[in-house]
Parts: structure tokens; sequence; C-alpha cells
């Protein structure tokens, strides 16, 4: 068989992209892992343009392709994503050793590209680059939020949310293969449904994949604050197999900011759409998202970003200096006027802040006996995660090998298995654990 590698940059609604093309090629290829520096007959790589560090890598990662290409280590260097929909006019010209170039959503070209007829039965189908017992299921594609800092909807498209029954059949599916936990994901998972059903019905669609057999854990990711639909809270709080677990990316806190974001909600909406989580679902680990150095951030509204997430105290917390993106509604209207050392300085003091939060939150769960997922098993130690972390972004939960709390049994194949631990120390990060049941 030919030999790829398919390289994904960006977030995880570019795996599940990757993944969608792989199953269509996979009776062709032998898929060579990511990370891999071995020869190949392609390099398919699938880039990101969300801002500037995420374009810096994915240009870096086409330069070290086609270095490979000239060092013999591969034959073609395919490239498709967020990058090149951007910057299909330019690329080409700058990067003549590419191969060839495809948008964002031209799956079929790609699959093309690579010497096969897409087969239409397939369409639901994945080759999973995550662990088997994991995966992210991408419920709708494009968006049609007009954040005045953000590149999506016009890389992206309009919001176009996939019918209920295709995504109950693709879950079926990954769930025959040994996925246990479903990941959702979208720009916006909130949106899920208008477009289609005339109504947001993300609870609606959580209740129907919590029926798959096979299914034990759904996790949600990116969710849009405004107009959230609040029965997804039911759903948490009521349903077992939905974990106590929201990705819901905030932005900021200050009303000046929030309006030159167009974010559609302001401090006050803010605090008690958080409050009522807190509230209706007992336990429930909220992560986010804050940018810091947007234009109108002065050191007023900084100081008010501290005190809220001091005061929120999120579990889990992210952060990214703005970065002025051309053609978007901040690049034409506003000034970055914020200095880059002022921005970083920013970027510093809440993460500092944060660091303090996720270790106190950390230690407050030494003791407690949790169910978790075992992800891996490296150098005698088991990688863990429970419903309160997602894979790739958050902490994890590391479990010593103890032979005589499991017997014989060998630990490999503990991998993917559900297993009971007991927490007995933790960082800012991870949480430090021994097995009780198996």
């Amino acid at each position: 068989m030919k030999r790829l590698q398919a390289i994904t940059l960006g977030c995880s609604k570019n795996k599940v992209d990757t993944e969608h093309i792989l199953s269509q090629v996979e009776h062709l290829y032998e898929v060579v892992p990511e990370g891999e520096d071995v020869s190949v007959d392609v390099i398919l790589l699938n880039t990101c343009g969300f801002i500037g560090d995420a374009k810096e890598e994915s240009v870096q990662a086409v330069l070290d392709a086609v270095d490979r290409k000239s060092r013999g280590l591969a034959e073609k260097v395919i490239v498709f994503g967020c990058l090149s929909q951007r910057y299909m006019n330019e690329l080409p010209d700058l990067i003549p050793e590419v191969d060839a170039w495809f948008g964002a959503r031209e799956f079929d070209p790609v699959v093309r590209e690579l010497g096969v007829e897409p087969d239409e039965s397939r369409r639901e189908e994945r080759y999973l680059t995550t662990p088997s017992h994991y995966a992210y299921l991408k419920i709708s594609e494009g968006c049609d939020r007009r954040c005045s800092y953000c590149a999506i909807p016009f890389i992206r498209g309009a919001h176009k949310s996939v019918p209920m029954e295709k995504l109950v059949a693709e879950a079926t599916s990954l769930a025959e293969k040994g996925v246990k936990e479903l990941i959702i994901i979208a720009q916006d998972t909130t949106y899920y449904g208008l477009d289609l059903y005339r109504r947001r019905a993300l609870a609606e669609l959580l209740q129907k994949l919590s029926e798959v057999d096979g299914i034990e854990w759904i996790r949600i990711h990116y969710s849009y604050p405004a107009s959230f639909p609040e029965d997804v809270l039911d759903q948490m709080a009521d349903n077992p197999k939905v974990c106590r677990y929201m990705d819901i990316p905030l932005q900021h806190i200050s009303d000046k900011v929030l309006d030159k974001m167009h974010r559609h909600v302001d401090g006050a909406w803010t605090r008690e759409l958080i409050r009522k989580m807190r509230e209706r679902v007992p336990g429930v680990v909220l992560r986010t998202t804050m940018i810091v150095g947007h234009p109108g951030e002065g050191k007023k509204d900084f100081d008010e970003l501290l005190e809220f997430v001091g005061q929120a105290s999120f579990e889990r917390l992210g952060a990214f200096k703005y970065s002025e993106e051309e053609g978007t509604f901040g690049a034409e209207n506003f000034k970055d006027t914020i200095s880059a050392r002022t921005k970083q300085q920013r970027l510093d003091a809440l993460m500092t802040l944060q660091s303090g939060i996720s270790y106190d939150f950390n230690q407050s769960r030494v003791g407690s006996e949790i169910k978790v997922i075992v992800d891996d098993f490296t150098d005698g130690v088991f990688v863990c995660r429970s419903e309160f972390e997602s894979p790739e972004v958050d902490g994890e939960i590391l479990v010593r090998y103890d032979s005589s709390t499991i017997g014989d049994v060998d630990p490999y194949s503990l991998i993917g298995e559900f297993i009971k631990v007991r927490v007995n120390g933790a960082d800012e990060y991870d949480l430090i654990a021994e097995i009780i049941e198996i």
C-alpha cells in the first residue's frame, strides 16, 4: 500500500475533517501516525488560519512538509483547511513546492487528488486519529455569529447543522468501533438546530446520543453564552451520560469590551448565566476562554476581568492575546493600539491568577474517590481523566501501576476502560491517584 501521513493543526473540528477524508482513502493508503519523520508517499496537511500564532504554526508546518519532500521523504504534499481557504490567492505562488491546495470544505477534491472517487456510503465514517475510546462529534459547520475579532464566518461560511439522524448514525458507528466518550463540537454548539428545526435542539440531540449503546460519556465544547438554551443544563443535571462539564468561551466581562467584540451579551448577563449553571448543575466544571488586549480594553476593563475571574473561579481557563485579523470588523474599524508588551503583561497576570484557582480546585479533590477512564499506560503510569477533564486541553489524573491492586491484569488492557481511583495529591494541572477498583 501507499503511505500517507496526515498532519492536523488547530482545533478538534479540523481533526474530524481529517478523519472523514482518511476514511475515504484508508483502503488505498497505510496511514502513518502524525509526528513520525519517516518516508511517505503523501503528506496531507490540514491547516489553521484563526489567529496570528496559529497561522505562523501552519505556515511553518507547510514549509517543514516541503522540506521533507526536498529530502526525498515525501513524493507529494497536499494542503487544505482554513489557512489555504483564507489565502488561496497568495499561498500557491509563495510556496510552489506544494502539489495541491484546497479550501476548508473541499473534501471530495482532496479525496480525488489522493486517487480515490468519494464513496457516498462512507460520509459518516471516520478513521480515528484519537485513541479508540473517545472521539469528537462535529454537529454543525460554519457560524452565523459576527464577533468583531473572528475570521471563522468568512472562512467556514454560514452555520449549517448536521441532521440529527446522521449524527446518531455516526455516533452508532463510532460506538461499534469502541468509542465510549463523545465530545460535542462546532463553532457554536448551542446554536445547533436553528436552521433545520427552527429551535435550539442541542438538549434533544444529547438525549438521543445518550441512547446509543456503548456511549457512556458525552461532553460539550464551544458553547456560546448568548441565548444559551437552559434545557441543556437539565440534561447535564439529570442525564448520567452527559458530563457535568461545559466549555463556554466568554472572552471578556467588561460591557465596553463585549460590545466592541459584538458578543451580544453584557457583564450582567454573563454573571447570571454562570450563577445559573452552578446552581442548576451542582458540581459542574466550567472551562472558558478570555481575550486580553482587545481594542478598547483599558486598565479598568482588565481589572474588571481579573476581578470576575477571581469571583467566578473557573476550574479551567485559557486565554490569548488579541490578534488583528484582516477582513474582520475589528481590523477594519478599530485601531490595535495596545502594545505587545502590555498584552503579554495582561496575559501573564490573568494566567497567574488562574493558576492559583486551578490549584485550589485540584487540592479540593484530594481524598475523593472518582470514576476515570484510562487514556494511556506509559512508564508504569496510567494516564486517566474523570468527567471533569477533557482530552488534550485539561490536566490528567496520573495513577502509578500497582500489581498488588490489579493482580495479574495486563495494564495495557485497561486502556479505554473505566476504573475507580482515590485522589491523594494534586498540583495546578494534574492529580495523583491510586486504583481502588477495576
